[in-house]
């Protein structure tokens, strides 16, 4: 299988290219990498928002929305939650989204 190469925009603006194992979510993909801003503190249980991430306009479509579970706990992060958030944690791997641009959330306020 091809390599699955996505890049994340940094809370300090600084972009890093990963290569997206199909064995790991994105989340674990991330964080493994140094991704510095995502912790994936639940371990991927869509329960702590510490991988949310923002989905560039051009692949919402394509990386497609949030689901009910996911958009409960995209609600503990809504001081920086957007139309566009997502928990990275819970974007399924597929080969279709080589070249996935993303930003990295900025922690929430507690």
């Amino acid at each position: 299988m091809a390599s699955v190469k996505v890049t994340f925009v940094q809370v300090d603006g600084v972009a890093k290219t990963i290569e997206w194992d199909p064995r790991k979510s994105l989340m674990e993909a991330a964080r493994d990498d140094g991704v510095e801003g995502i912790y994936g503190d639940c371990g991927g249980g869509c329960s702590c928002a510490t991988c949310h991430v923002y989905v560039e306009p051009e692949w919402q479509e394509i990386v497609g929305t949030p689901d009910e579970v996911e958009l409960a706990t995209l609600d503990m992060a809504s001081d920086v939650q957007r139309s566009n958030s997502r928990l990275s944690c819970q974007i399924a791997f597929r080969p279709e989204l080589d070249g996935l641009r993303l930003s990295v959330a900025p922690m929430t306020k507690s």
